[in-house]
């Protein structure tokens, strides 16, 4: 019970730094953005806004999820950490199709001028050095507790390391285009690396998107059952291992095998073996909630 206090407290505190860090990114990117006229810092801020709506629901999601089984949620509420990612996918999935669409209509249709001043360059390079320290933290926080939402967190904000790099290569070319008037055609670059920042979300969002409706489909980890299996019939007393069935609920695994024992031993006996096909289990997957079918088969001896 205490291990499960502290892990809710190390990701609990983990979302609220991130909601935090979102809200000032957020701001500081739309100011310099609206600013600036930039499009590229402006799909930054739309990004780290809705990055700032997925971390509100990253935290309400972790603070869920924590709450322990009931006679409702019999497997827990772990699943909620996968409705969250699945939440933020389509959020990010909104988002690259207002940015496209705008950056087609600067490419084709209207002219803004961009300015590439100083504070331009300085929000994006402390968006980068922000980003960078808490996709850090989360990915550790994740890694540790099992964690979807908080590496769906953490994968937004790895993910606008590398769209902040684009953007600031677009103003860049803006600012070569501002001193060399023959290269005008550059100022263009600004709508392109809006349209980089896009391409870059919508790869990220539908690698997430794809595990976390594997996740919430409970696909087995791949390899795992077979790795159980193997395990399970190491196990003195275990004749054989069948029907292993496992599932995700959000940072908690669940493992259910079927073992058959020899029909003559004593249900002591019988309890005895299943309780170390349990160890063997968690020894194979730490912090597992397993549950043991055996079944008795009768022996050669048994049969004469």
């Amino acid at each position: 019970m205490e291990q499960d206090s502290l892990a809710f407290r190390e990701k609990n505190h983990a979302a609220l730094t991130s909601v935090i860090a979102a809200i000032a990114l957020t701001t500081f990117k739309i100011v310099v953005g609206i600013l600036t006229q930039s499009l590229g810092i402006l799909a930054e801020a739309a990004h780290s806004g809705l990055d700032l709506v997925a971390a509100l629901v990253t935290l309400l999601a972790v603070r869920y999820s924590g709450r322990p089984a009931d006679r409702e949620h019999t497997y827990g509420h772990g699943k909620v950490e996968n409705l969250s990612a699945l939440f933020e996918t389509l959020l990010l999935l909104a988002t690259c199709v207002w940015i496209i669409y705008e950056a087609i209509q600067r490419l084709f249709y209207k002219t803004v001028t961009v300015e590439a001043s100083i504070w331009a360059f300085i929000v994006m390079g402390t968006s980068i050095i922000i980003d960078y320290s808490r996709s850090r933290v989360l990915y550790k926080a994740a890694r540790k507790h099992n964690s979807q939402a908080l590496e769906a967190d953490a994968l937004h904000f790895s993910t606008d390391i590398w769209s902040s790099s684009v953007v600031i290569v677009g103003l860049l070319f803006v600012l070569i285009a501002d001193k060399v008037p023959a290269l005008s055609f550059l100022h263009k670059a600004d709508a392109i690396a809006a349209l980089g920042v896009a391409m870059i979300v919508i790869y990220v969002s539908m690698e997430l998107g794809y595990r976390t409706i594997q996740g919430l489909l409970d696909t087995a980890p791949k390899g795992l059952p077979e790795q159980i299996t193997k395990t399970v019939e190491e196990v003195p007393g275990v004749m054989n291992c069948h029907n292993v069935r496992v599932r995700h609920s959000g940072p908690s695994l669940f493992v259910d095998v079927h073992i058959t024992v020899d029909g003559g031993s004593s249900l002591q006996d019988a309890h005895r073996i299943t309780e170390k096909v349990e160890e063997a289990i968690r020894a194979l997957v730490p912090d597992t909630d397993v549950t043991v079918h055996p079944e008795p088969v009768e022996t050669i001896s048994q049969q004469a």
